[in-house]
């Protein structure tokens, strides 16, 4: 928090009505000064009202000392103010009276009603006052001085301090109003930082999660390729020497193609130049990489795998071991890059849990083009030995069918698993044809 708002009203902690001490203090100087005058003033007022002068000077301490609670009754400073005009005493208290008046959030007739009440009684005391004087032989100007004089003081009493007041009133709200403003832009500002963070914290969840997506997708089938393919070679390396090194070299393969996807995905951590560890990485940034190797983008045409490529990946499994049958319905045509990338990747992930899972089981791809959409099935029997696990002692991470409908529904698509009535597994997609990206 600024100074501003909470902050200023704790800050402060005068004594009883006064927000602080100095205006405390203000005040009861100000009250003397007025006790003073009216004292001073009250000698003359008890002469001419034939009272004791103790009687005047008390009179004056008593309506001088009114002045010290003008923040609180400020209308009763100006209503006394204007009883004692006609003994000519309290010109202090009715000049701050007014004042105060004035730039208290009073309404405006209350304030010009009092001002115009103060106007006309110094008006006419002063009208009264100098005509007698003039009487007297005391002043020797025309008689044109006297309204003069009276207009003049009764103006120059009144007029200045309602002014002034009136000015310091609206400075005083408009800084108010602009403390205000300042502390709810200042909580709308920490809202918004804590919407922020938390918008942040679900774009890097966001992140996180395509990342390990998107290397799930890269890694798993390859590698479990190359473990499928490395238990044939122990079982065979003795007997047939031939498919052995065949195997081995179907391995070599897989193993660089996964170093490449690797490297083209996880490269953007070294990229930007200067000294590593100057600028770090959004996290974004690898998410992007990872879609991309994921894809298996070519740096100088940047292309990501396609349908035309579903056989080649089909012809891999079946070098693995395991009995695949490929069926295409409908006309053959092309679909956008991200549908033809998501339906490979569906492919791909049922053909991983196939060698994970029912190792040895044949295996159903069919591929349907239709009008406005495009579906895949990936159906495997039971496995030779049923509840037993991949010989190859495949590890699972449980996020393949997750991804696998992560990335249909981000097309609009519908993604549906589940075992079938004879003890196998199915995993079936269905992909709008005009699915964006």
């Amino acid at each position: 928090m600024t100074s501003t708002g909470e902050d200023h009203v704790t800050a402060r902690g005068g004594p009883w009505w006064w927000e602080r001490w100095r205006g405390a203090v203000l005040d009861w100087g100000l009250a003397a000064l007025s006790v003073v005058e009216c004292a001073a003033e009250g000698v003359p007022f008890a002469w001419d009202a034939g009272i004791p002068v103790w009687a005047g000077v008390l009179f004056g301490v008593l309506a001088g000392s009114v002045l010290v609670v003008r923040r609180k009754w400020p209308v009763a400073v100006v209503l006394v103010a204007i009883a004692v005009t006609p003994a000519q005493m309290g010109f202090l208290m009715g000049v701050v009276g007014l004042y105060t008046l004035a730039a208290c959030e009073l309404p405006r007739r209350i304030i010009g009603s009092l001002a115009g009440m103060s106007s006309v009684g110094t008006l006419i005391v002063t009208f009264v006052r100098v005509r007698q004087d003039m009487a007297r032989g005391e002043l020797g100007i025309g008689d044109w001085f006297v309204p003069f004089a009276a207009v003049t003081i009764s103006l120059g009493l009144t007029a200045p301090p309602v002014l002034l007041g009136l000015y310091v009133g609206a400075r005083r709200r408009l800084m108010e109003s602009l403390r205000e403003r300042a502390d709810s832009l200042e909580r709308e500002l920490q809202l918004l930082a804590e919407r922020a963070e938390e918008r942040a914290e679900w774009a890097r969840n966001e992140e996180r999660t395509r990342i390990a997506r998107e290397m799930h997708d890269v890694v798993a089938h390859r590698v479990s390729l190359m473990v499928v393919h490395a238990a044939a070679l122990q079982a065979v390396a003795r007997k047939d020497p031939e498919k052995a090194v065949r195997n081995a070299a179907l391995v070599g393969d897989m193993g660089r193609q996964a170093l490449t996807e690797l490297r083209e995905m996880l490269g953007v951590l070294r990229s930007g130049g200067g000294v590593p560890g100057e600028r770090s990485v959004p996290l974004a940034a690898v998410g992007v990489a990872a879609a991309a190797a994921a894809s298996r983008a070519v740096v100088e045409e940047g292309e990501g795998p396609s349908l035309a490529e579903l056989g080649e990946l089909v012809g891999q499994s079946a070098a693995a071991g395991m009995v695949v049958d490929l069926s295409v319905q409908g006309e053959v045509r092309s679909y956008a890059p991200e549908v033809e990338q998501t339906a490979f990747r569906v492919v791909q992930e049922a053909l991983t849990n196939v060698h994970k899972h029912a190792s040895g089981a044949k295996t159903y791809v069919r591929l349907a083009h239709r009008v406005s959409e495009i579906a895949m099935q990936v159906e495997n029997d039971p496995p030779p030995e049923p509840g037993s696990a991949s010989v190859a002692g495949l590890p699972s991470g449980g996020n393949g069918l997750v991804g696998m409908k992560e990335r249909v529904a981000a097309l609009g698509g519908v993604f549906v698993s589940g075992p079938t009535e004879s003890g196998g597994f199915r995993v079936s997609a269905v992909i709008p044809a005009s699915a964006a990206s």
